[in-house]
């Protein structure tokens, strides 16, 4: 053997190693999300059976959506409690026409006798976190209902969601499952649904049974303003606020609830453009909050499955540089053994491939099984969920690499469009797609090496990683040639 192949071998099975765990530590999360649904059982009464009903805050952080504005603020509205008890406040840090919408909205409901208070800031110091942070201080209620501008809740959210902080005064959050508004209107939104669900319907619940670290999403949830005041209040230091706090509340001795049969529906980026700046999003913040937590979580005493699962959790996009090193290695793994692979090295490369990718696709599955509003039809997309999982592999690898060396960027909110074709507002046209399609085009050449090399049985995942890399890169450009 080369001494010059030997370290591209090790570095391969290095990677493959570490996606082996990550799979299967979906069948862990798979294990636990069953045993969840078979124990779980509604045991809060209703909300009118308490002697005291507590205020709470509708909290809308809105960025220039002046599609959804008017929706979610209307949906708020609508939510059944006492008027006397609920306060909405629209946190709106826009310079666009926003502005004068929600202005209109928010005047004709306050004529019709609903508390809502518009709060502006002189600038977006902090964005998302910094906005919720301000409300918090003069926030009325003692929880906080928090909605992104294109979520929108059914009336009945808070006579389903509040018991369950009536039971027990330590919890911290209460986290409802995600629906979707436009699951149906093309391949990308049918995969991002299908991704979504899995986390809802097998992670979130399989966390919440075992009394692992969970996270608030970031909307369709509720908090206990106390628990937020405790650990210092919302913070900007990662673009995932809402893991950090939630994560800092839990440490703090606090506990989260999450609650699958309370379905928020909301809408999910159509474009790829959009897609990738959200995940690029998740990603970075993921890791920024890791490098954060996982280093007192570690120093805690807490059970070493869950420690573990905290760090799985936080790392999870981590995945993402290791299927690149795979897409890179290959070829000149594969070149250099042009005869075929001996039933080890086939082990080595495939078969860790196989688990890690069998993994999260049987958790997609399970989650859609469970899933009564699409219940089997969905199925039909996984292919296409693991296409795009792997084509956004080069984004979130930098996002990745950002987060670990500390760079700091701003916070891009992904624009919804509502009932438009289009959003009419414009991403970032990064030139990331090139890189993209040329690694696409790389793979193919990997896959002419497979053949020629005999190796028939890593086909079916170079296959994914071309079509993946190609797709995506292409729907990116198409994306972008259609906004200039």
């Amino acid at each position: 053997m080369s001494i010059y192949i030997l370290p591209i071998i090790v570095i391969y099975a290095l990677a493959s190693t570490l996606l082996l765990i990550y799979g299967i530590n979906a069948y862990v999360l798979i294990y636990y999300s069953i045993k969840s649904w078979k124990d779980w059982k509604r045991s809060c009464k209703d909300l009118a059976s308490y002697d005291v009903i507590p205020r709470v805050t509708i909290q809308l952080p809105i960025y220039n959506e002046r599609n959804v504005a008017a929706r979610v603020i209307h949906a708020a509205a609508k939510l059944q409690y006492p008027r006397d008890k609920l306060e909405i406040q629209v946190l709106d840090d826009s310079n666009d026409e926003t502005r004068e919408i929600i202005d209109k909205t928010a005047g004709e409901l306050s004529r019709a006798g609903i508390d809502v208070n518009v709060l502006r800031r002189a600038d977006r110091k902090g964005y998302k976190a910094g906005a919720l942070a301000e409300g918090t201080k003069t926030a009325k209620g003692e929880y906080l209902a928090v909605f992104d501008a294109d979520f929108v809740p059914e009336p009945d959210f808070l006579l389903k969601a509040m018991p369950p902080f009536l039971e027990d005064d330590k919890i911290a959050f209460v986290q409802a499952r995600w629906g979707h508004i436009n699951r149906d209107e093309n391949i990308l939104t049918m995969c991002q649904s299908l991704g979504i669900d899995g986390h809802f319907l097998v992670e979130q619940p399989a966390r919440a049974h075992a009394g692992f670290f969970m996270n608030f999403n970031g909307t369709a949830g509720i908090w206990k303003k106390e628990a937020i005041e405790d650990v210092g209040g919302w913070s900007d230091r990662t673009l995932t606020e809402d893991l950090d706090l939630s994560y800092r509340v839990q440490l703090a001795g606090w506990k989260p609830y999450f609650m699958e049969d309370v379905v928020v529906p909301a809408e999910v980026p159509a474009t790829m453009a959009g897609a990738k700046s959200q995940q690029f999003r998740w990603a970075k913040g993921s890791i920024q909050t890791a490098v954060l937590m996982l280093p007192k979580i570690w120093r805690r005493d807490y059970s070493l499955l869950t420690k573990m699962e905290a760090a799985l959790h936080l790392t999870n996009y981590g995945v993402h540089p290791m299927m690149l090193t795979l897409a890179i290695l290959a070829y000149p793994i594969l070149q250099f053994n042009l005869v075929k692979m001996s039933p080890y090295f086939f082990a080595v490369i495939a078969l860790p491939l196989i688990a890690a990718t069998l993994g999260p696709s049987t958790m997609y599955t399970i989650a859609t099984l469970r899933n009564q509003e699409r219940k089997n039809v969905s199925l039909l997309w996984l292919p296409f969920l693991v296409i795009y999982g792997t084509g956004i592999a080069i984004s979130n690898s930098i996002a990745v690499f950002e987060a670990v060396v500390g760079k700091a960027s701003s916070f891009i909110r992904t624009p919804k469009k509502g009932s438009r074709i289009q959003s009419g507002y414009k991403l970032n046209r990064s030139k990331l797609w090139l890189f993209e399609i040329s690694l696409g085009l790389y793979s193919f050449g990997s896959i002419s090496a497979s053949i020629m090399g005999e190796n028939y049985g890593v086909l079916p995942f170079l296959m994914i990683f071309a079509f993946g890399f190609v797709t995506v890169g292409i729907r990116t450009f198409m994306g972008i040639a259609r906004d200039a």
